[in-house]
């Protein structure tokens, strides 16, 4: 019987993956605890690994699985927090729980897992592969989008149980198994911040530096309090001088880091900042190479629907892409999808 370490954070989608599992091979649970951050000066709660890891310990314990506990904390905190509060700082829009899943959860774990005899790993996530990499059942759910970074190498000895499921179903097994976190709520928000939002966890982190707000024409229309903390398509955080009888929302179109600008527009969709084309950077295909020329369609934010593309140009880990429908909302450092059809090509870095 083969050997799979399943990594189980204490939520009810690995609990099943773990659940599913044991008839076929031979599992072992694993916790893997990440960083977390002290708590805000009014208390305000993060998320707590320790409940995490008991609620997982407890599961393991109704499975009669071995479970096994990895710190990677220290990496953590230098791979992803470090790296997302860089990227913020440079203007970009990083995704710190894609970063997670290629440099942590696949790859952290993934070696010290094969290292210790496992021949292949498995998790919650829901995407569905049947020799190629597609997305889940559950379309509401799939999480294709957050892991398009992650070697196809590495893929090939992955199993992802709950893929072939809804999440309604899920639940059900879960009650099924008898498993003791079936009626937990599922986890909200940043892998290591919880249910603090992103904002406050940036601002906490990175110098405030008090700027302006533009229009289109550079005419001064606001202020706002850093240009780093904010990502192109936002219409919060911001103020904008306007009467509340002409009031109307702004979207942010566009950034100087060096001026500490943001250009805004109340047009989201049709302004002098919307483009046709991205280029990609740190490009990572699951399977055979994108067609030049070929159209595919596309996603640039999670659960987004899928939007035409082609491929205008591919070559040394970057792609020169064609939006049928330009868009104005696009950020550098935000991650760029590509699907034919339903399957899952894999993607890049919007430069």
């Amino acid at each position: 019987m083969k050997k799979i370490y399943v990594a189980m954070s204490g939520g009810v989608d690995s609990s099943v993956a773990a659940a599913l599992l044991k008839k076929e091979y031979e599992v072992t649970g694993v916790f893997m605890r990440g960083w977390v951050p002290a708590r805000t000066p009014g208390g305000r709660e993060y998320c707590d690994w320790r409940d995490e890891r008991r609620d997982a310990m407890r599961v393991a314990a109704k499975l009669e699985i071995p479970f096994l506990t990895f710190d990677f904390s220290a990496d953590y905190k230098k791979i992803v927090v470090d790296k997302m509060l860089s990227e913020y700082r440079a203007g970009r829009t990083p995704n710190p729980d894609i970063i997670c899943n290629k440099e942590i959860k696949f790859g952290l774990f993934y070696n010290k897992a094969r290292e210790l005899g496992a021949d292949l790993i498995a998790t919650g996530h829901y995407v569905k592969t049947n020799g190629l990499r597609m997305e889940a059942n559950d379309t509401n759910k799939d999480q294709s989008y957050f892991l398009w970074a992650v070697p196809k190498e590495v893929l090939k000895s992955c199993l992802f149980p709950v893929g072939d499921y809804e999440k309604e179903d899920v639940r059900k097994l879960a009650k099924k198994f008898a498993l003791p976190v079936a009626d937990k709520k599922d986890s909200q928000g940043v892998c290591f911040i919880g249910e603090l939002d992103v904002k406050d966890f940036l601002r906490q982190n990175l110098p405030a530096r008090a700027g302006v707000v533009v229009n289109e024409k550079g005419e001064v229309v606001g202020e706002h309090d850093g240009a780093h903390y904010f990502t192109i398509g936002e219409r919060h955080g911001f103020s904008i001088n306007q009467s509340s009888a002409e009031k109307k929302p702004y979207y942010i179109v566009g950034k100087n880091l060096e001026k500490n600008e943001l250009i805004v527009s109340t047009d989201p969709k049709t302004n002098s900042h919307s483009k046709s084309e991205v280029e990609l950077i740190d490009t990572n295909w699951l399977g055979d190479e994108p067609i030049v020329g070929k159209k595919y369609q596309y996603r640039a934010r999670y659960r987004e629907a899928l939007a035409d593309s082609l491929i205008k140009n591919i070559e040394d880990g970057r792609a020169t892409i064609s939006l049928t429908t330009p868009r104005s909302d696009l950020a550098p450092g935000q991650s760029f999808v590509l699907y034919n059809d339903d399957i899952w090509l894999g993607g890049g870095i919007i430069k």
